[in-house]
């Protein structure tokens, strides 16, 4: 069904573009299901990375790995976007999402490897083929955001591109029978036990998440805290409030716990 849903749209076969899928690849499990699909398909496709300067470098070497991949690099750090926008990202405000991991893709048809499944909410029953805006009452939906209410086929006006979720539908136990069947090992840290492979530190594994990634990678903990102190020293050059801040050790502890204690601090931030 995952085959007949990437055939169905193939830009090229339909006439929508003379350039084929834009297939995004994060070096997870989700990603090389889609790789193994594609192959499977026999649809022409570009299979294109976006290095986000945080991955882990088990999740950079192994990405090394994968034949035809294309590397796309930023323009600014995660580094240097922290002290652009002076405040760390957090679950609200995921500005690193946007310059890091959607660039790419426009005008084309770009094909994610989002599912309900990784969800915090239970998926509804819902049509196999639906369009929508990705605009919505709550803010723009990122392409890698697994929220309940993705769909099939979505359209960004803002972009210029429309994506496609060919696997939105399947559960972890499906990708992990795809990749077994073919041989695909996928990321080594899925056999440490680990259970999602994004950025070290990301906001979205939520503080227990955060505090083990920093544990097992602790010189990144060590980069987050510098930053947070020259930002620091931006805000105070600029005449902006640092509140309770006063370390850079302060900001990582506030952005380690959740954001709850100076949740009007980040707002205003």
């Amino acid at each position: 069904m995952a085959i007949d849903r990437i055939r169905a749209l193939d830009p090229i076969q339909n006439g929508i573009s003379d350039e084929p899928y834009f297939v995004a690849y994060s070096g997870g499990k989700d990603s090389d299901a889609l790789r193994v699909l594609f192959e499977l398909s026999g649809v022409k496709y570009d299979l294109w990375h976006n290095h986000t300067t945080v991955d882990a470098p088990e999740t950079v070497n192994y990405i090394r790995t994968i034949p035809g991949l294309n590397i796309s690099y930023p323009r600014m750090s995660m580094w240097e976007l922290i002290l652009k926008n002076k405040y760390p990202p957090t679950r609200v405000m995921r500005y690193c999402c946007e310059e890091l991991k959607e660039r790419g893709g426009k005008g084309r048809i770009v094909v994610t490897g989002v599912r309900w499944a990784e969800s915090n909410r239970r998926k509804h029953n819902r049509g196999s083929l639906e369009l929508q805006s990705r605009k919505r009452s709550e803010g723009l939906i990122l392409n890698a955001d697994n929220a309940e209410d993705r769909r099939m086929v979505e359209t960004c006006m803002t972009k210029q591109k429309r994506v496609l979720n060919p696997i939105i539908d399947w559960e972890t136990e499906d990708i992990w029978e795809l990749l077994n069947h073919h041989g695909i090992k996928s990321n080594p840290l899925y056999q440490e036990g680990w259970l999602r492979v994004g950025c070290v530190g990301c906001p979205m594994a939520g503080p227990a998440g955060m505090k083990r990634e920093f544990e097992r990678w602790p010189k990144y903990k060590e980069i987050y805290i510098r930053t947070f102190k020259r930002m620091l020293d931006v805000r105070i050059e600029i005449g902006k409030p640092c509140y309770s801040w006063k370390t850079g050790q302060d900001v990582y502890d506030w952005w380690v716990t959740g954001q709850s204690v100076f949740k009007k601090e980040a707002e205003n931030a």
